[in-house]
């Protein structure tokens, strides 16, 4: 940093012993901007739940109000934009159910009163069924050894690597049949995968996912909005998938006639809803299959949104590369730029300030980094030897 800049400062913050866990020492940890919420990752794979908390004034942790019991493989935010002015915050994970028939348990948190608790869910869909006995979904696809959750606004995704699919869901807040607050999952569209995956995030309406030699980019809206099909006429209003939610399914077109939303099926190579593979070395490669370059294979491990058309990816070499995508949701593949950055040094592990616009440091440590987030534009949480600090 130049010598102007202003003096660093850090300090550790101390966890508490928890009773559900053998050691407070962490793996991981996730961190919501909207809410100031923090989801500690421990090594047993148990989560802790900090709403609406403020490390700046702490010296150490209170023991947790919401535990999520291990195993759990997966966790990420989620927001609902219920209006413009509106967003509520959820949390989802996602466990392996071991009793045969093997499957998928998603458990979904809902922020309210400064508090996250469980919320029910129902769905539509033959193979999402509310389990009360387990507190969540059970989704009737085999776990296998890993799930990746991404989530997004209204929407989020799951990449399975043992089945090699990734599936697209919309989720919206409604009042069940006796009045209490309730969540309506939506499966939108599955992606049969080709190639190895390694990072997958949902960003400002794109599904983006690291490959080989560069990213692929997906539009979200097409996903979401799946297959149409057009029944009978009747009055009805236009349709708005802004949100990723229907009315069971069906929705109004301007001519009256009623649509039936239908689950969509495509590859990972697919062009059909406008998705495009963008290969490092600032060369546009929009073919459907990922770049073929001698020697050693270098994949996109990490990606971070500078803003809602321009992010930053960390390659598995420790190179930073930048893409910049056409503000449309269509022709991304005219429209793509990818270039690396001038660096003196490998990157191992990398965050993206919130308001970027006033960031113009780095800060560098010597010591192992196990996972590190921002949490405003002047300070940052690092976790190291299974110790926090900022």
């Amino acid at each position: 940093m130049s010598s102007s800049s202003p003096p660093c400062e850090a300090r550790q913050l101390i966890l508490p012993k928890l009773l559900h866990t053998s050691t407070p020492h962490l793996s991981s940890l996730l961190f919501d901007p909207k809410s100031s919420s923090l989801a500690f990752r421990h090594f047993d794979s148990s989560f802790s739940l900090y709403p609406c908390v403020n490390p700046l004034t702490l010296s150490s942790f209170p023991s947790p109000q919401t535990l999520i019991p291990s195993p759990t493989s997966s966790a990420a935010f989620l927001h609902l934009q219920t209006s413009p002015e509106s967003t509520t915050t959820l949390f989802i994970t996602c466990s392996p159910v071991p009793r045969p028939p093997s499957s998928t348990l998603f458990r979904f948190y809902v922020l309210r009163d400064d508090r996250f608790g469980k919320i029910k869910v129902s769905s539509n869909h033959r193979d999402l069924e509310w389990n009360q006995s387990k507190g969540g979904v059970v989704f009737n696809t085999h776990h296998g050894v890993s799930m990746k959750l991404s989530g997004g606004i209204n929407v989020f995704s799951l990449y399975s690597v043992s089945n090699a699919k990734i599936w697209v869901f919309a989720v919206r807040l409604i009042v069940d049949h006796g009045g209490a607050e309730a969540l309506k999952l939506m499966k939108c569209a599955v992606i049969d995968c080709c190639f190895p995956i390694f990072e997958i995030r949902v960003l400002f309406g794109f599904l983006i996912l690291g490959e080989e030699k560069g990213v692929r980019v997906f539009p979200l809206r097409p996903l979401v909005k799946g297959k149409q099909r057009k029944e009978k006429k009747s009055g009805g209003k236009r349709l708005n998938l802004q949100s990723g939610s229907s009315n069971g399914g069906k929705t109004m077109a301007r001519d009256g006639d009623s649509i039936k939303l239908r689950f969509m099926k495509l590859r990972q190579d697919s062009k059909h809803t406008g998705g495009v593979f963008v290969a490092f070395g600032n060369e546009d490669f929009n073919g459907s299959v990922s770049v073929k370059m001698p020697g050693k294979s270098v994949k996109a491990i990490s990606v971070e949104a500078l803003s809602v058309t321009k992010f930053v990816i960390l390659d598995s070499i420790g190179n930073l590369h930048v893409l910049c995508l056409s503000s449309s949701l269509h022709g991304l593949d005219t429209c793509c730029v990818m270039k690396q950055t001038t660096q003196t040094m490998k990157v191992l592990k990398m965050a993206v300030f919130n308001d970027v616009s006033t960031v113009t440091q780095a800060i560098l440590t010597s010591e192992k980094v196990h996972d590190i987030v921002p949490l405003d534009a002047n300070s940052i949480l690092i976790l190291g030897q299974g110790i926090y600090q900022f």
